[in-house]
């Protein structure tokens, strides 16, 4: 990933992020911002440079162009041979075309050549496309996270 698309990576994840933790912990939008932004900070202190941290965009070739589809960014464990998706997109004007398979079984060649042997995610619980996506590549539900607000 460049630098600008590291940077417009970073503008679209801190609000879908905070979306996301808004609806999932049922925190105020502002303090859910507030709460990505310094998460997304302290992930990339280095921006697209950050050790440890595999940023990928997502590209669709038509025979015409190149069309940026999307992003992917997850982080390799080497001791455990797994690696977790932080986050994964298609744009919506891509959605339905079967790039989010095609981009997962990508990944997956690259990641079993370097001897990973699991991926692991999580996915918001209301986030059915993503869940079937995932299910159709043949990801399993392993457990559930809780919250409760005191």
């Amino acid at each position: 990933m460049t630098a600008d698309q590291f940077s417009a990576f970073v503008q679209y994840l801190i609000p879908d992020y905070a979306e996301e933790i808004s609806s999932s912990y049922r925190l105020p939008p502002d303090e859910a911002l507030a709460q990505a932004q310094r998460e997304i900070e302290a992930s990339f202190p280095a921006g697209e440079k950050t050790a440890g941290q595999v940023l990928l965009s997502i590209f669709h070739c038509d025979s015409e162009q190149q069309h940026h589809a999307g992003y992917l960014w997850y982080r390799p464990d080497s001791l455990s041979k797994s690696a977790f998706i932080y986050d994964f997109t298609i744009f919506p004007q891509y959605q339905g075309k079967g790039l989010g398979s095609e981009s997962m079984k990508a990944l997956e060649k690259i990641l079993r050549e370097q001897g990973v042997t699991q991926i692991k995610l999580r996915v918001a619980a209301g986030n059915d496309r993503a869940k079937h996506v995932y299910e159709s590549n043949g990801y399993r539900v392993n457990g559930f996270n809780m919250n409760k607000l005191l």
